[in-house]
């Protein structure tokens, strides 16, 4: 793989860009594999870079229904941060977030990081309460935030209105080292990096079943042949109950529909994140200018990747309350993400009832900003069967009650 930079664009230039390869091979499956991973998206393809990074396991196939990149990868409002409540939480989400940081390095592709810092508003006497509690826990899990006022929050954002008549600004949980990617960059910076190590990124192979023998894995059908496998990882977010039946278990998980949308581009006006959990409108501007929306989970479940304007009205009125500008813009387009979401709102990093069968899912609305720490989690508990990050995010929390609740945190529609 030729390494980018500038005297290659340079070089290029000159004989007018006929020399670069394509980013990832597009191979034929082989017949057996090491490891097959299910679902080319951030997670999946991160936990199969971390595999050969860091454990030398390169005999790898990711294989996916779609297109790289195309189910909740694609789909989200790339928004990062690590001001979780919760111990194991906020190790996890710290992980990735600072592996963030040196991404674009680390990977030779620009996955345009931008630490431009999220609040997430107060806008309840309950929210005051609940953030002042997260900050006292992030300063003792080393993760840095601090509770601010109204009055910082204005001069962070001056676009805001802090005397809404519903639901006024008191202050806000602000972490400066948040931010945003390009989703779809984080993408495709894996998935070269994971085919110039020899994997397989295989597109258009849908899974239509797992095979066993004796109560472990011995591979998987799909549309283009039999695959065998010595570990099987299954990281396909909203389709993650579809896919452990194959396996023969359930997981105690919902699907739902996440929507968002963007509106028209406009002049650079907000050059921060922010998030309205009480009234569900969270919003950030573009390196193209649009302002990007999202809002909380459809209340019903389903499997859906289309918006709905019922959803879109009532996200877009909580947000003309405390950005009263965004009301003479224009939608330019919405869409929808499938996630799963589990009873405690966090995550599942587990081993399954199925030996050598690994199961990645239930991250709600949080996938993305997860997405280099789970790879990271995901990868060492495949190659060597126990992971520290991964330790309180196993299945048997359920059966034990012992439950990791970040449902504040979280920011999901409960």
């Amino acid at each position: 793989m030729k390494r980018y930079s500038v005297f290659a664009v340079a070089r290029e230039a000159l004989r007018h860009h006929t020399g670069w390869e394509r980013a990832w091979r597009n191979p034929e499956p082989k017949k057996k594999y090491d490891v097959v991973i299910i679902g080319a998206g951030g997670h999946g393809l991160a936990t199969a870079y971390y595999l050969g990074k860091r454990f030398g396991i390169r005999n790898v196939a990711i294989i996916e229904k779609g297109w790289l990149g195309g189910g909740n990868t694609g789909r989200n409002t790339t928004i990062i941060r690590s001001n979780y409540l919760q111990d194991p939480s906020a190790a996890l989400y710290e992980k990735a977030r600072s592996l963030y940081e040196t991404m674009s390095q680390d990977l030779n592709y620009n996955v345009m990081f931008s630490p431009r810092g999220v609040i997430m508003l107060a806008q309840t006497e309950h929210e005051v309460r609940g953030y002042k509690r997260t900050a006292h826990a992030n300063a003792l899990q080393g993760v840095k935030t601090e509770y601010i006022g109204p009055d910082r929050v204005k001069e962070l954002v001056p676009i805001i209105n802090i005397d809404g008549p519903r639901y006024p600004v008191l202050g806000g949980l602000w972490q400066a080292r948040g931010g945003t990617a390009r989703h779809d960059a984080v993408a495709w910076g894996y998935a070269r990096a994971c085919s110039d190590m020899g994997m397989d990124v295989i597109q258009q192979c849908e899974v239509t079943g797992i095979r066993t023998e004796g109560g472990k894995v011995r591979g998987v059908s799909t549309a283009r042949g039999e695959i065998d496998c010595d570990k099987l990882g299954i990281v396909v977010a909203g389709n993650s109950g579809v896919v452990a039946r194959m396996a023969g278990f359930r997981l105690p998980i919902e699907s739902v529909a996440l929507q968002a949308l963007v509106s028209e581009p406009i002049k650079p006006c907000m050059d921060v994140v922010v998030m309205a959990n009480t009234v569900h409108g969270y919003m950030s501007q573009s390196d193209k200018g649009e302002m990007v929306i999202g809002g909380g989970t459809d209340g019903y479940n389903n499997y859906t990747q289309r918006g709905a304007f019922h959803h879109i009205e009532e996200t877009v009125r909580a947000l003309v309350e405390t950005f009263p500008m965004v009301s003479r813009l224009k939608m330019l387009r919405q869409w929808g993400g499938i996630v799963d979401v589990t009873g405690d709102r966090s995550p599942i990093l587990s081993k399954t009832p199925v030996e050598n069968v690994f199961v990645n899912c239930g991250w709600g609305t949080g996938g993305f900003k997860a997405t280099p720490g789970s790879g990271w989690a995901m990868a060492e508990l495949m190659a060597k069967g126990r992971a520290p990050l991964t330790d309180a995010f196993g299945l048997e929390r359920f059966r034990e009650g012992r439950f990791i609740d970040e449902s504040v945190a979280a920011g999901v529609a409960h």
